[in-house]
């Protein structure tokens, strides 16, 4: 009966065993399956997120490009006037600026939407001349100012994003400016992380992948009308758009082998974008069924052996936590890592914005600095003359000579306003601009810089000739527009410098509602290697220049409203600068 009773009683502690082992394998599964899911669902979530703002960051880049080309006086002169030179510039600037930024293409279209302008001129895969009006980024830039569209390239047959800006207004258009965007390397960027990354428009169309073969599947089914128009505007080439081979489900997905995964959705700073990053459970599944059956095996011994159990436990408790902190700390690197980039790129963005602001105001400073002792000689010399009349004066008030006293103070009156004329445009010319613009006294202008420079003039002999008085009200900003004329005179001056009799003119003409302002002198004129070039920073003629003033010149004065050119002339070199009259409506900027 002992023997019975210890047989039952292994075969129930046998049974027991075998039952809570069964129970301590369910509840490892489940367990560990559902944390591995959970995550792997955190992880898909930050990746997704992490990937839209690096796209979102790439695409801000090129979204500022339409912009600043549109500030490009060469782009009316190409679409207005077709004046060949400026198509060669633009041409060239274009080809330089997508050099410089990466982007694929920069073109021009005129308002028939026939390529006029491209950065692939001269190419084989050149737009030039190729008419784009079918194309739906023509026509919504010209109606709305604006459009963003994905397509295939009819010439290059590759796939991108179309940025466009009508240039212009929409009563008077003059054109579209268009920066294509392709994403083969941002999608490489991507396949370094776990799964795929795939993203769709609002209609469920797969427009690129780090999976190729699913580059223009569909998601769900197109209508006729909705396929027609596709094919009718050439969206996307002759591709089939046949159906997904993942299905998606809310959070969940199926892929091509038909294997389980994970689905993380974020939307895209592009209206009906989505990013859809995909990993498989799989390899998780397992690893959870792995570490399940690893936990009920030692469960197992831990009722042979409590002990021996609870050490094995707790290195495999420090192990696991071991993997984990190192996988958060990976993807917290990672994380950080990108944000870094982010704030690194903002914080670029910022200093060229405020290295512009700052560069008139050096260049103020910079002029300044130069003119001072001719300034200084301007203030000694009635300073001197004042000394001399109050010590007459002491001796004709002593003498009872009221009427010479009188006749002292009153040329001294005149010498202290000439003196207080001078230290206020010095204040004036030095202090930062607040930016504004309106009507602005051209007299007062000249005579500005005429006290700033004019010294310099007359101390290296050069001859300037000055309007009359009774000048137009211009559009522009007192101090800034002092700085174009003070920087155009002193390089006129300088251009001089070794010239037999050196002249410098300036004059002021009316042409309807723009006045031209045009600086010229009898030097050497401007060289041809760098004609082209000559507002662009960094070029100079000059052996110890810099190549900034003429940039500066150019940045003021477009953001007037106005151009400055090179007119050509016989000798020596000619700048014009045209600015658009005052209306009177706001109060005159003095």
């Amino acid at each position: 009966m002992g023997w019975l009773h210890r047989r039952t009683t292994l075969l129930a502690g046998l049974i027991a065993a075998i039952a809570m082992v069964g129970l301590i394998w369910l509840a490892a599964l489940t367990w560990f399956e559902r944390a591995g899911v959970d995550r792997l669902r955190d992880d898909t979530a930050r990746t997704a997120r992490q990937q839209a703002r690096l796209f979102t960051s790439d695409l801000a880049r090129f979204r500022l490009l339409p912009i600043v080309l549109g500030e490009y006086t060469d782009l009316f002169d190409t679409l207005r006037r077709g004046d060949p030179d400026a198509t060669r510039r633009m041409n060239g600037k274009l080809a330089l600026l997508a050099q410089r930024t990466g982007a694929p293409v920069l073109y021009l279209l005129d308002r028939r939407g026939r390529t006029v302008s491209a950065s692939n001129a001269g190419t084989a895969e050149s737009f030039v001349g190729r008419d784009y009006r079918f194309r739906p980024y023509f026509i919504r830039a010209m109606q709305q100012g604006a459009a963003e569209y994905y397509a295939v390239g009819n010439v290059s047959g590759r796939p991108g994003l179309f940025l466009a800006r009508r240039i212009g207004t929409a009563s008077d258009p003059a054109g579209v400016i268009i920066v294509k965007v392709e994403f083969d390397d941002l999608t490489r960027a991507w396949s370094s992380d776990p799964g795929q990354t795939l993203v769709a428009d609002g209609r469920g169309i797969l427009l690129f992948a780090t999976d190729a073969e699913e580059r223009f599947r569909i998601t769900r089914p197109l209508s006729a009308g909705v396929r027609a128009d596709i094919a009718r505007s050439g969206q996307f080439g002759d591709a089939p758009l046949s159906p997904s081979r993942y299905r998606f489900a809310a959070a969940t997905a199926r892929g091509p082998g038909g294997e389980d995964m994970l689905l993380a959705r974020t939307s895209m700073p592009l209206a009906g974008w989505q990013l859809l990053h995909v990993v498989p459970t799989q390899r998780t599944l397992s690893d959870a069924t792995a570490l399940a059956r690893l936990t009920t095996i030692a469960a197992s011994l831990a009722i042979a052996a409590l002990l021996a159990l609870f050490l094995w436990r707790s290195a495999r408790a420090a192990q696991a936590a071991r993997y984990r902190a190192s996988l958060e700390r990976a993807v917290a690197e990672r994380t950080a890592a990108l944000r870094a980039e982010i704030a690194e790129r903002t914080e670029i963005d910022r200093r060229f914005r405020e290295a512009r602001e700052e560069l008139a105001q050096a260049n103020r400073l910079g002029s300044l600095g130069s003119i001072t002792a001719g300034l200084v000689h301007e203030i000694n010399q009635p300073v001197a003359t004042i000394r001399t009349l109050s010590e007459n004066a002491q001796h004709h008030l002593a003498s009872g000579r009221i009427d010479r006293v009188a006749a002292n103070l009153s040329t001294t009156v005149d010498l202290t306003a000439r003196i207080g004329a001078i230290t206020q445009e010095m204040r004036r010319f030095a202090r930062r601009g607040t930016g504004t613009i309106g009507p602005v006294p051209l007299d007062a202008v000249i005579a500005g810089a005429l006290l700033l420079v004019g010294d310099r003039f007359r101390g290296a002999g050069v001859a300037l000739a000055l309007p009359p008085a009774g000048q137009p009200l211009v559009r522009a900003g007192r101090v800034r527009l002092e700085q174009v004329l003070v920087n155009l005179l002193t390089n006129a001056l300088e251009a001089v410098r070794d010239t037999a009799d050196p002249r410098v003119e300036v004059q002021v003409e009316q042409a309807g509602d723009r006045v031209l302002l045009t600086v010229a002198d009898n030097g050497p004129g401007i060289d041809p290697v760098i004609a082209d070039d000559i507002f662009q920073p960094f070029v100079t003629g000059k052996v110890d220049g810099l190549g900034l003033g003429l940039g500066i010149v150019r940045d003021i004065v477009t953001e007037f409203g106005g151009m400055v050119t090179v007119v050509p002339s016989s000798a020596g070199a000619t700048f014009r600068v045209i600015l658009h009259k005052g209306t009177g409506d706001d109060p005159v900027d003095r």
